[in-house]
Protein backbone atom coordinates (compact mmCIF):
# COMPACT_ATOMS: atom_id res chain seq x y z
CA UNK A 1 0.00 0.00 0.00
CA UNK A 2 1.56 3.47 -1.01
CA UNK A 3 2.29 5.34 2.29
CA UNK A 4 0.35 8.67 1.38
CA UNK A 5 -2.74 6.48 1.52
CA UNK A 6 -2.10 4.22 4.06
CA UNK A 7 -1.77 7.76 6.14
CA UNK A 8 -4.82 9.34 5.40
CA UNK A 9 -6.97 6.09 5.54
CA UNK A 10 -5.93 5.17 8.58
CA UNK A 11 -8.29 2.46 9.96
CA UNK A 12 -9.15 2.30 13.83
CA UNK A 13 -8.78 -1.54 13.61
CA UNK A 14 -6.38 -3.29 16.07
CA UNK A 15 -4.69 -5.29 13.74
CA UNK A 16 -2.17 -7.48 15.23
CA UNK A 17 1.44 -7.03 13.50
CA UNK A 18 3.25 -9.08 11.54
CA UNK A 19 6.35 -11.26 13.36
CA UNK A 20 7.60 -12.79 10.11
CA UNK A 21 9.84 -10.32 9.40
CA UNK A 22 12.05 -9.89 12.45
CA UNK A 23 11.88 -8.89 16.05
CA UNK A 24 9.48 -10.18 18.59
CA UNK A 25 9.15 -8.79 22.13
CA UNK A 26 12.40 -9.98 23.15
CA UNK A 27 14.10 -8.49 19.96
CA UNK A 28 14.09 -5.70 21.54
CA UNK A 29 16.24 -2.53 19.50
CA UNK A 30 20.26 -3.38 20.20
CA UNK A 31 21.17 0.49 20.47
CA UNK A 32 23.78 2.11 22.81
CA UNK A 33 21.24 1.94 25.65
CA UNK A 34 22.22 -0.28 28.67
CA UNK A 35 19.85 -3.00 29.66
CA UNK A 36 18.44 -0.97 32.76
CA UNK A 37 17.80 1.97 29.76
CA UNK A 38 15.69 -0.23 27.65
CA UNK A 39 14.03 -1.67 30.90
CA UNK A 40 12.60 1.36 31.90
CA UNK A 41 11.45 2.42 28.26
CA UNK A 42 9.75 -0.80 28.05
CA UNK A 43 8.59 0.04 31.49
CA UNK A 44 5.87 2.43 29.95
CA UNK A 45 5.96 1.03 26.46
CA UNK A 46 6.06 -2.29 26.26
CA UNK A 47 6.54 -2.20 22.03
CA UNK A 48 9.22 0.14 21.99
CA UNK A 49 11.69 -2.12 19.49
CA UNK A 50 8.93 -4.27 18.08
CA UNK A 51 8.65 -4.89 14.42
CA UNK A 52 6.09 -3.82 12.15
CA UNK A 53 5.31 -2.90 8.58
CA UNK A 54 4.12 0.72 8.10
CA UNK A 55 0.93 -0.80 6.84
CA UNK A 56 0.95 -1.96 10.56
CA UNK A 57 1.91 1.25 11.92
CA UNK A 58 -0.85 3.29 10.36
CA UNK A 59 -3.67 0.61 11.63
CA UNK A 60 -2.44 0.04 15.46
CA UNK A 61 0.17 2.07 16.90
CA UNK A 62 0.29 5.43 15.03
CA UNK A 63 -2.81 6.84 17.42
CA UNK A 64 -3.26 5.35 21.14
CA UNK A 65 -2.21 1.77 20.71
CA UNK A 66 -2.42 0.65 24.18
CA UNK A 67 -5.77 1.57 25.82
CA UNK A 68 -4.39 1.96 29.59
CA UNK A 69 -1.12 2.98 28.66
CA UNK A 70 -0.14 6.93 27.75
CA UNK A 71 2.43 5.99 25.63
CA UNK A 72 3.07 7.19 21.83
CA UNK A 73 5.58 5.53 19.23
CA UNK A 74 7.70 6.73 15.79
CA UNK A 75 8.35 4.50 13.54
CA UNK A 76 11.97 4.20 12.77
CA UNK A 77 12.62 2.22 8.84
CA UNK A 78 10.57 -0.85 10.46
CA UNK A 79 10.91 -0.35 14.57
CA UNK A 80 8.23 0.75 16.91
CA UNK A 81 10.14 3.57 19.44
CA UNK A 82 8.48 4.89 22.13
CA UNK A 83 8.28 9.53 21.73
CA UNK A 84 10.39 10.07 25.38
CA UNK A 85 8.51 11.66 27.89
CA UNK A 86 9.58 15.28 29.24
CA UNK A 87 10.52 17.09 32.82
CA UNK A 88 8.95 20.07 33.87
CA UNK A 89 11.67 22.15 33.20
CA UNK A 90 11.75 20.76 28.88
CA UNK A 91 8.00 21.45 29.38
CA UNK A 92 8.47 24.74 30.11
CA UNK A 93 11.00 25.89 27.51
CA UNK A 94 9.06 23.96 24.58
CA UNK A 95 5.42 26.48 26.08
CA UNK A 96 7.55 29.20 26.06
CA UNK A 97 9.60 28.76 22.60
CA UNK A 98 5.98 27.66 21.27
CA UNK A 99 4.65 30.98 21.99
CA UNK A 100 6.81 33.22 20.78
CA UNK A 101 6.79 30.95 17.38
CA UNK A 102 2.80 31.57 17.62
CA UNK A 103 3.44 34.98 17.83
CA UNK A 104 5.71 35.22 14.74
CA UNK A 105 2.50 33.27 12.72
CA UNK A 106 0.27 35.67 13.93
CA UNK A 107 2.57 38.40 12.73
CA UNK A 108 3.49 36.80 9.80
CA UNK A 109 0.83 33.79 8.59
CA UNK A 110 3.07 32.50 6.03
CA UNK A 111 3.21 28.99 7.55
CA UNK A 112 1.58 26.67 9.77
CA UNK A 113 2.73 24.61 13.04
CA UNK A 114 2.79 20.81 13.28
CA UNK A 115 3.54 19.92 16.75
CA UNK A 116 3.64 16.36 19.52
CA UNK A 117 1.42 13.69 17.98
CA UNK A 118 1.47 14.25 14.95
CA UNK A 119 3.68 12.45 12.88
CA UNK A 120 5.10 13.20 9.56
CA UNK A 121 6.35 10.68 7.00
CA UNK A 122 9.92 10.78 4.98
CA UNK A 123 11.21 8.52 2.40
CA UNK A 124 14.48 8.55 0.80
CA UNK A 125 16.02 6.62 -1.57
CA UNK A 126 19.10 4.15 0.57
CA UNK A 127 20.34 1.20 -1.51
CA UNK A 128 22.41 0.30 1.62
CA UNK A 129 19.23 -0.62 3.47
CA UNK A 130 17.15 -3.87 2.68
CA UNK A 131 14.13 -1.99 1.52
CA UNK A 132 16.22 0.55 -1.09
CA UNK A 133 14.75 3.40 0.83
CA UNK A 134 15.07 5.32 4.42
CA UNK A 135 11.64 5.66 5.19
CA UNK A 136 10.27 7.41 8.98
CA UNK A 137 7.32 8.60 10.88
CA UNK A 138 8.51 11.28 12.95
CA UNK A 139 6.38 12.87 16.08
CA UNK A 140 8.47 16.14 15.98
CA UNK A 141 7.57 18.40 18.94
CA UNK A 142 7.51 21.40 16.61
CA UNK A 143 7.17 21.39 13.03
CA UNK A 144 6.61 24.83 10.75
CA UNK A 145 5.57 23.84 7.10
CA UNK A 146 5.73 27.05 4.90
CA UNK A 147 2.56 28.02 2.91
CA UNK A 148 4.68 27.31 -0.18
CA UNK A 149 5.65 23.54 0.87
CA UNK A 150 4.95 21.47 -1.99
CA UNK A 151 3.33 19.47 0.82
CA UNK A 152 0.88 21.41 2.11
CA UNK A 153 -0.76 20.94 5.84
CA UNK A 154 -3.91 21.92 7.51
CA UNK A 155 -6.81 20.38 5.97
CA UNK A 156 -9.50 19.00 8.39
CA UNK A 157 -9.00 15.49 7.44
CA UNK A 158 -5.09 15.18 7.73
CA UNK A 159 -4.32 13.43 10.93
CA UNK A 160 -0.44 13.11 9.57
CA UNK A 161 2.07 14.74 7.66
CA UNK A 162 3.25 13.65 4.05
CA UNK A 163 6.77 15.40 3.40
CA UNK A 164 9.27 17.47 4.69
CA UNK A 165 8.77 20.16 7.24
CA UNK A 166 10.44 23.04 6.58
CA UNK A 167 11.92 23.98 10.33
CA UNK A 168 11.71 21.18 13.18
CA UNK A 169 12.19 21.91 16.82
CA UNK A 170 13.00 19.08 18.89
CA UNK A 171 13.04 19.48 23.26
CA UNK A 172 15.96 17.34 23.88
CA UNK A 173 14.85 13.87 25.56
CA UNK A 174 17.76 12.87 27.81
CA UNK A 175 16.17 10.03 30.65
CA UNK A 176 18.57 7.97 28.79
CA UNK A 177 21.74 8.51 26.84
CA UNK A 178 20.26 6.73 24.11
CA UNK A 179 17.43 9.16 23.54
CA UNK A 180 20.02 12.14 24.13
CA UNK A 181 22.00 10.56 20.63
CA UNK A 182 18.16 10.06 19.11
CA UNK A 183 17.70 13.75 19.52
CA UNK A 184 21.42 14.67 18.91
CA UNK A 185 22.92 12.45 16.01
CA UNK A 186 20.19 10.14 14.37
CA UNK A 187 17.23 12.54 13.96
CA UNK A 188 19.80 15.01 12.73
CA UNK A 189 21.10 13.07 10.29
CA UNK A 190 17.95 11.94 9.30
CA UNK A 191 16.11 15.55 9.17
CA UNK A 192 19.21 16.54 7.29
CA UNK A 193 19.04 13.89 4.38
CA UNK A 194 15.22 13.73 4.21
CA UNK A 195 15.79 17.93 3.56
CA UNK A 196 14.50 19.71 6.79
CA UNK A 197 16.12 23.09 5.71
CA UNK A 198 16.56 24.03 9.88
CA UNK A 199 16.48 21.97 12.61
CA UNK A 200 16.55 23.23 16.12
CA UNK A 201 17.68 21.13 19.52
CA UNK A 202 16.09 22.54 22.57
CA UNK A 203 17.55 21.66 25.98
CA UNK A 204 16.75 23.85 29.53
CA UNK A 205 20.05 22.23 30.74
CA UNK A 206 21.69 23.98 28.15
CA UNK A 207 24.53 20.99 27.28
CA UNK A 208 23.14 19.91 24.43
CA UNK A 209 21.28 23.14 22.55
CA UNK A 210 22.25 23.62 18.71
CA UNK A 211 20.59 25.61 15.84
CA UNK A 212 21.27 23.82 12.40
CA UNK A 213 20.85 24.87 8.70
CA UNK A 214 21.06 22.97 6.19
CA UNK A 215 24.11 23.41 3.76
CA UNK A 216 24.68 23.38 0.31
CA UNK A 217 26.43 19.89 0.75
CA UNK A 218 23.40 18.39 2.77
CA UNK A 219 24.87 18.57 6.11
CA UNK A 220 23.54 20.79 8.67
CA UNK A 221 25.78 23.38 10.00
CA UNK A 222 25.70 25.83 13.17
CA UNK A 223 23.69 28.80 12.75
CA UNK A 224 26.20 31.06 14.69
CA UNK A 225 24.38 34.09 16.79
CA UNK A 226 25.31 37.75 16.33
CA UNK A 227 27.84 39.28 18.71
CA UNK A 228 24.10 39.72 20.76
CA UNK A 229 23.62 36.42 21.02
CA UNK A 230 20.82 36.83 18.55
CA UNK A 231 19.79 33.52 16.45
CA UNK A 232 18.28 34.63 13.22
CA UNK A 233 15.77 31.85 11.54
CA UNK A 234 15.79 32.08 7.45
CA UNK A 235 13.08 29.84 7.13
CA UNK A 236 11.38 32.10 8.84
CA UNK A 237 12.29 35.92 8.00
CA UNK A 238 12.13 38.41 10.82
CA UNK A 239 11.95 35.22 13.51
CA UNK A 240 15.16 36.25 15.86
CA UNK A 241 15.56 35.40 19.65
CA UNK A 242 18.80 35.94 22.34
CA UNK A 243 20.10 32.08 23.11
CA UNK A 244 20.19 33.18 26.56
CA UNK A 245 16.33 33.78 26.97
CA UNK A 246 15.47 30.12 26.03
CA UNK A 247 17.62 29.48 29.57
CA UNK A 248 15.51 32.38 31.56
CA UNK A 249 12.55 32.47 29.25
CA UNK A 250 11.21 35.81 30.08
CA UNK A 251 7.59 37.06 30.30
CA UNK A 252 5.71 38.06 27.19
CA UNK A 253 5.61 42.17 28.62
CA UNK A 254 9.34 42.18 28.50
CA UNK A 255 10.10 40.46 24.95
CA UNK A 256 6.78 43.11 23.84
CA UNK A 257 9.47 46.08 25.05
CA UNK A 258 12.78 44.54 23.57
CA UNK A 259 13.32 45.00 20.12
CA UNK A 260 15.13 41.84 19.41
CA UNK A 261 10.98 40.76 19.58
CA UNK A 262 8.68 44.09 19.79
CA UNK A 263 8.48 43.23 15.53
CA UNK A 264 6.32 40.28 16.44
CA UNK A 265 5.79 39.70 20.27
CA UNK A 266 2.41 41.57 20.89
CA UNK A 267 3.52 44.78 18.53
CA UNK A 268 0.48 46.64 19.57
CA UNK A 269 1.27 46.59 23.08
CA UNK A 270 4.82 48.85 22.11
CA UNK A 271 2.56 50.88 19.73
CA UNK A 272 -0.22 51.69 22.92
CA UNK A 273 2.69 52.39 25.34
CA UNK A 274 4.44 55.02 22.48
CA UNK A 275 1.06 56.49 22.43
CA UNK A 276 0.65 56.97 26.90
CA UNK A 277 4.08 58.18 26.36
CA UNK A 278 3.42 61.02 23.65
CA UNK A 279 0.02 61.79 25.49
CA UNK A 280 2.02 62.03 29.28
CA UNK A 281 4.27 63.98 27.08
CA UNK A 282 2.28 66.26 25.80
CA UNK A 283 0.17 66.58 28.89
CA UNK A 284 3.11 67.62 30.77
CA UNK A 285 4.06 70.37 28.10
CA UNK A 286 0.42 71.79 28.63
CA UNK A 287 0.90 71.55 32.31
CA UNK A 288 4.27 73.61 31.80
CA UNK A 289 2.72 75.93 29.64
CA UNK A 290 -0.73 76.58 32.18
CA UNK A 291 2.09 76.96 34.99
CA UNK A 292 3.90 79.59 32.90
CA UNK A 293 0.90 81.64 32.34
CA UNK A 294 -0.56 81.14 36.06
CA UNK A 295 2.81 82.91 36.85
CA UNK A 296 2.79 85.33 34.06
CA UNK A 297 -0.70 86.37 35.48
CA UNK A 298 0.55 86.65 38.85
CA UNK A 299 3.34 88.42 37.92
CA UNK A 300 1.11 90.91 35.92
CA UNK A 301 -1.81 91.17 38.81
CA UNK A 302 1.37 91.83 41.27
CA UNK A 303 2.58 94.77 38.71
CA UNK A 304 -0.99 96.54 38.62
CA UNK A 305 -1.44 96.21 42.49
CA UNK A 306 2.12 98.12 42.60
CA UNK A 307 1.24 100.40 39.99
CA UNK A 308 -2.28 101.21 41.64
CA UNK A 309 -0.36 101.59 45.06
CA UNK A 310 2.04 103.88 43.49
CA UNK A 311 -0.46 106.25 42.13
CA UNK A 312 -2.49 106.44 45.50
CA UNK A 313 0.86 107.18 46.93
CA UNK A 314 1.14 110.14 44.33
CA UNK A 315 -2.57 111.09 44.97
CA UNK A 316 -1.84 111.87 49.05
Amino acid sequence: MDPKESAHNMSKEQAEPSQAKGATQSDKLADSAGSTELERIENRAPAHGLRVTLEEYWKKWYERPHPHIDVSYEWNNGILEAKPLHNYAQTEQYRWFFRLLSFYLDENPIAKILFLETGTYMSVRDESLPSGKWEVVFKPDIGIILDDNPAPWGADDQRSYIGVCDMIVEELSDSTSAEVKRDTEEKKEGYARAGVREYFILDPKDGHMHFYRLGVAGDYEEIEPDEEGVIRSEVLPGFQFRREDLLREPLLVELARDDVYADYVIPELQVAETRVEKAEERADVEARRADAEAAARRAAEEQVQALKAELARRRH
